[in-house]
């Protein structure tokens, strides 16, 4: 499979079975030295994850393009996504764009303005583009990506908005749906909001935020997540990378 289309096509796979599967999400402000780097691609390769998202709301030191030419060379077999915050963020070193609109908000600039402002970069480069409707959800206190995106969340325990809010971003042609909680958000994207999704929509669905347990993952699975990003969890739970990886791994040999 080529750089084009493979992170879109192992997205659809998931979707269309019972598969599932574990991104990590690599905060670049993170990562300070090249050390740090080479234990993040050393666990990513240990672990086995599908997929490595690069990215955060608030960028501090804008070394991107470092970041993922190291990752290119350290584990060429991990696709690597950016997760931008901000047209900043971009890199045509990465594999792949999450194209993210913030349909959960009404935030003009992050609905349409830096897509429009990166378009013409884009279209230069062969970078997989993965348009996808970014929906934030209450995760029981407001997080970084709140603040820096001024608008107010989902609310966790109200589906009906949710999926309606998913829907409208479906008619308008987005193909891959995030539900995110926010970094280190205290409680995660609810069973009920994911069930509530994925009952009326057959797109690819992403969860992040707040799954800092393997309980918590396995409840975001269980309710019908494709993909799971997890991130801050990582860093206070280095085994949950490979607890979490594991747990997908015997769910792909039960559906086989």
């Amino acid at each position: 499979m080529n750089r084009k289309n493979r992170v879109g096509v192992f997205l659809e796979e998931l979707a269309n079975s019972a598969k599932k599967g574990i991104a990590w999400l690599i905060d670049p402000d993170d990562i300070r030295t090249t050390e740090d780097l080479e234990n993040a691609a050393e666990a990513a390769i240990s672990a086995k994850v599908d997929l490595l998202f690069v990215g955060g709301s608030l960028l501090q030191r804008n070394h991107v393009d470092q970041i993922l030419s190291h990752l290119a060379s350290l584990c060429p077999e991990i696709p690597t996504v950016l997760f931008p915050g901000n047209t900043l963020q971009f890199s045509p070193k990465a594999d792949a764009l999450l194209f993210l609109s913030l349909i959960s908000g009404r935030n003009p600039d992050l609905l349409i303005g830096q897509h429009v402002q990166i378009a013409p970069l884009l279209e230069k480069t062969d970078i997989e583009i993965l348009p996808t409707g970014y929906m934030l959800v209450d995760g029981g206190e407001k997080t970084s990506v709140h603040y820096i995106s001024q608008t107010i969340p989902l609310p966790n325990h109200h589906p009906d908005l949710t999926v309606a809010t998913a829907l409208a971003g479906k008619f308008l042609g987005l193909k891959y749906f995030y539900l995110d909680a926010g970094s280190g958000a205290p409680q995660p994207v609810s069973m009920e909001l994911i069930k509530a999704f994925k009952k009326r929509m057959t797109e690819p669905l992403i969860v992040g935020g707040g799954l800092n347990s393997l309980e918590k993952i396995k409840n975001a699975f269980f309710a019908g997540a494709d993909l799971v990003v997890v991130g801050n969890g990582i860093g206070k739970n280095p085994e949950l990378l490979a607890e979490a990886k594991a747990f997908v791994e015997s769910l792909r040999v039960m559906a086989n």
